[in-house]
């Protein structure tokens, strides 16, 4: 599992959302608020050269988890 942050050209962060859901091996496509527009949830990172290609990219950070589980507040 992967998240990517998706930096995008301004007024696109919902079509970039929405074009990432269809690269395949997306889980989650979101637009947000601050520093990065789009957040993704991923089964692996090969879905980057999918992300990078769609139009109104400019930046992508990648976030591997550090673990094989994940916290969760109960």
């Amino acid at each position: 599992m992967v998240f990517v942050l998706l930096q995008t050209d301004v007024g696109a962060a919902a079509a970039v959302a929405l074009a990432a859901l269809g690269v395949e091996g997306v889980l989650v496509a979101d637009d947000v608020t601050g520093p990065y527009d789009v957040v993704v949830q991923a089964a692996t990172a090969a879905v980057l050269t999918g992300l990078q290609a769609i139009p109104g990219v400019t930046r992508t950070l990648t976030l591997t988890p550090a673990s094989t589980g994940s916290a969760r507040a109960a």
